[in-house]
């Protein structure tokens, strides 16, 4: 099974010079609650913009176009989106999180969708990719908690395909 996690403001913008273009500690935390104990599948850019390199508790798959990428011993290097299968039971739930070619790549595959809707515009140089909605049903939705951390509207939200 394949889902998407990710977290996108107004204009459906992801990221800006590689990186999020908001400061949002519960989405962090949904992200660790929802892909832990979980593989994880991203791109080179994506897996470098981590500080602390590989997210502990989670097979990190990272696919690249270079089979020569230099990854630790534990993350997985695939050059090639079939290539998953084989570190990827079809039973296990398999988290894509970006960036957007990699969500491109799988967007025809796509099961399920975790999505952090943020209620505020953000410039960036990043979207995300068209996501037929009318394939999926909303199945959990909730309103986020604004604070001193957490200081833009956002919303849980998570569809499953049809």
């Amino acid at each position: 099974m394949i889902s998407f996690v990710w977290a996108e403001s107004k204009h459906h913008i992801i990221g800006v010079d590689g990186h999020l273009p908001w400061k949002l500690p519960n989405d962090m935390k949904r992200f660790k609650d929802v892909t832990t104990g979980h593989p994880i599948v991203m791109g080179r850019k994506t897996y470098e913009s981590f500080p602390n390199g590989p997210l502990p508790n989670r097979l990190n798959i990272v696919i690249s176009r270079n089979p020569d990428y230099p990854v630790p011993e534990s993350v997985v290097l695939l050059t090639d989106k079939n290539q998953l299968s084989q570190y990827v039971q079809p039973t296990e739930e398999a988290m894509v999180i970006g960036g957007e070619g990699i969500f491109k790549m799988f967007v025809d595959d796509v099961d399920r969708l975790y999505l952090t809707e943020i209620d505020h515009d953000f410039a960036g140089d990043t979207k995300m990719v068209e996501i037929d909605y009318n394939k999926f049903k909303l199945t959990e939705k909730k309103e986020g908690t604004v604070d001193e951390r957490n200081i833009y509207p956002y919303t849980f939200k998570t569809y499953d395909k049809i």
